[in-house]
C-alpha cells in the first residue's frame, strides 16, 4: 500500500502562491509595488522565495502580509508557512524577573530626625557660647575706637559741576537723522495696509511682502532704492530724512526710484 503526499506538500510555496494570485488578479509587480509601497526588486525577490532582501524575519512578514492583501490573498496560511519554515516567531521575553527585582528591592531608609534635631540643638548652644564669649572682647575694642580723637576724621570735599552743555534744538525740516553718503527710504503703514517691494541699484530684493497698520520699514543703499507701493495711500514715506509730500491716492499702485539727492520720484 503506497502512502500519498500529505496536503502540504503539495501546497505550492509563499512566492508561487503571491505570484499565481497577481497573475490571476490582472495586477503587474509594478501596480503591486505601487499600492504597497514595497520595492519593485523585493517583490521579484518574494516571488521567487528569496527574502533576503527583506532586512529581517519580521520585515518579511509585513511584506508578505501586505502582497497577500493587495492580490486579495489570505495572509495568515503565509505567515504561519513562512513561521515553519524559519523557525517560528521570537518567543516574548517573560517578565517575572523584572517582577522579582521589584520584590528584592529594598525600601528607602527614613531620614532620623531624633538625631538631626540633637545635632543642631549642640550647633546653636555652641554658637551662642561662642559669640558670648567673643563679645566682651569686641566691646571694649570698640570702646576704645569710639573714645579715639575725632579731628582725624575726613569729610569728603564737595566737587565742583560741569554745567551740561546745551542741547541743540532740532531743525523743523530734519525729520529723521540719514547717513549723507547713501540714501535712506522709511516707509510706514498709518492708513491701513499695503503690500511693498524694495530692491537696491543692483536689483536684489531687499524686501517682499505686507506691510500692516502701525509697521515701519527702513531700507538703505549707496546709490538708489526702488520701490512698488500696492497702496500708495496708506504708506507715509520718508526720503533721505525727509517727508515725501506727495499725496497719494488710496488704493493706487506706485512704482517710484529715490537717490542720495532730495526726494525725487524716478
Amino acid at each position: 500500500m503506497s502512502i500519498g503526499n500529505s496536503p502540504e506538500d503539495d501546497r505550492p510555496s509563499i512566492g508561487r502562491a503571491l505570484q499565481q494570485a497577481r497573475i490571476a488578479a490582472g495586477l503587474t509587480v509594478e501596480e503591486v509595488s505601487s499600492s504597497t509601497r514595497v520595492r519593485i526588486p523585493i517583490v521579484h525577490a518574494i516571488e521567487t522565495d528569496d527574502f533576503s532582501r527583506c532586512g529581517g524575519d519580521v520585515y518579511a512578514r509585513g511584506h508578505i502580509r501586505m502582497l497577500a492583501h493587495a492580490v486579495l490573498l489570505d495572509p495568515d496560511p503565509l505567515i504561519a508557512q513562512f513561521d515553519a519554515e524559519h523557525g517560528g516567531r521570537p518567543a516574548p521575553t517573560p517578565a517575572a524577573p523584572l517582577f522579582e527585582a521589584e520584590r528584592i528591592r529594598s525600601e528607602p531608609r527614613r531620614p532620623n530626625w531624633t538625631a538631626a534635631m540633637v545635632a543642631a540643638i549642640v550647633a546653636v548652644v555652641g554658637f551662642v557660647g561662642f559669640t558670648l564669649f567673643n563679645g566682651t572682647d569686641d566691646d571694649s575694642g570698640a570702646t576704645q575706637v569710639a573714645e579715639g580723637p575725632t579731628s582725624d576724621r575726613t569729610t569728603p570735599k564737595p566737587t565742583a559741576t560741569k554745567p551740561a552743555d546745551p542741547k541743540p534744538v532740532p531743525s523743523e525740516s530734519a525729520i529723521a537723522a540719514a547717513p549723507r553718503d547713501e540714501v535712506t527710504v522709511k516707509l510706514s503703514a498709518t492708513e491701513g495696509k499695503s503690500w511693498i517691494s524694495a530692491k537696491d541699484h543692483n536689483g536684489r530684493l531687499l524686501f517682499d511682502g505686507l506691510l500692516l497698520q502701525g509697521d515701519t520699514k527702513t531700507f538703505q543703499d549707496k546709490e538708489r532704492v526702488d520701490l512698488v507701493l500696492g497702496d500708495a495711500g496708506a504708506i507715509e514715506l520718508f526720503v533721505n530724512g525727509k517727508k515725501v509730500d506727495d499725496r497719494f491716492e488710496p488704493g493706487q499702485v506706485e512704482r517710484l526710484s529715490y537717490t542720495k539727492g532730495d526726494p525725487e520720484v524716478g
